[in-house]
């Protein structure tokens, strides 16, 4: 679908008029991807990939399905018909949309069962420290990083492994935190993910050694990979990440800026 319809110019004028799309990445993502695939088999009974979903505003979904076809055939409506249906419905009838999407929550809710050891309130201690031990787990402790190919920067899990560093400062859980993120920061910049021409990173690694790149960049991976360099450096005042730093800015200022907006 992204060739046939995500780079379709009209199928691009429909989305951008009547909808705000999201992308999300389901080997980054894959507790979004759940969340919504299992609305998708509930609803139509079975699911797969590509993954299309209409959601509220609130982000409750009343409609999805997998692959749609560029244009109607063989009495299958295509990508741009079911497009224009739900905006005029939406347009005509919202209210009913949206307790449409509150009933499918609430049955949704009724088939997955949500265990917590904190019950009510938001997540403490014992959780952050449970999610470290499933990291530690995870952690490649030959070549960096977690669990095995395909290997992806993982920005955000990085990000809590230098903030439970700090809470944890001094302690030994604390400097184990912080010995996982700079041990994955330099095998990612020593290896191939790491376009040491072209700069900037690429989006995973489809080998352990994090050598053999996948060739796509994108611009989110290089803003929070720039932020947890950043971090490192000023954490360890070790130059190497200070330059890392450095050299995903310039790509994205070089590469992925006009002169008014990012692309």
């Amino acid at each position: 679908m992204e060739r046939e319809s995500f780079e379709n110019e009209d199928i691009a004028k429909i989305l951008s008029e009547h909808f705000v799309s999201i992308k999300v990445d389901r080997e980054e993502r894959p507790d979004v991807d759940k969340v919504y695939m299992t609305f998708i088999q509930a609803s139509q009974g079975g699911g797969g990939w590509p993954m299309s979903v209409f959601l509220t505003p609130e982000l409750e979904p009343f409609l999805g399905g997998t692959y749609f076809p560029p244009e109607d055939h063989f009495n299958r409506p295509g990508f741009p018909t079911i497009l224009r249906s739900i905006a005029k419905q939406w347009e005509k009838d919202e209210q009913g949309i949206r307790q449409k999407s509150a009933k499918v929550m609430a049955a949704l809710q009724q088939m997955v069962e949500v265990a917590s050891d904190e019950g009510e309130g938001p997540p403490g201690l014992n959780c952050v420290q449970k999610a470290y031990q499933a990291l530690k787990a995870r952690e490649d402790k030959q070549y960096g990083g977690f669990g095995s190919a395909p290997k992806f920067p993982q920005p955000v899990i990085l990000g809590f492994l230098l903030k439970f560093y700090a809470r944890y400062i001094g302690s030994e859980m604390g400097q184990s935190a912080l010995d996982m993120v700079l041990v994955c920061l330099r095998a990612m910049n020593n290896g191939g993910i790491h376009d040491h021409i072209g700069q900037g990173f690429h989006r995973y690694s489809t080998d352990e050694l994090w050598h053999v790149p996948h060739f796509e960049k994108m611009l989110y991976d290089q803003a929070q990979l720039a932020c947890v360099y950043l971090d490192a450096y000023q954490i360890t005042h070790e130059e190497i990440f200070a330059s890392v730093a450095r050299d995903i800015l310039l790509y994205v200022s070089r590469d992925l800026t006009d002169e008014v907006v990012f692309l």
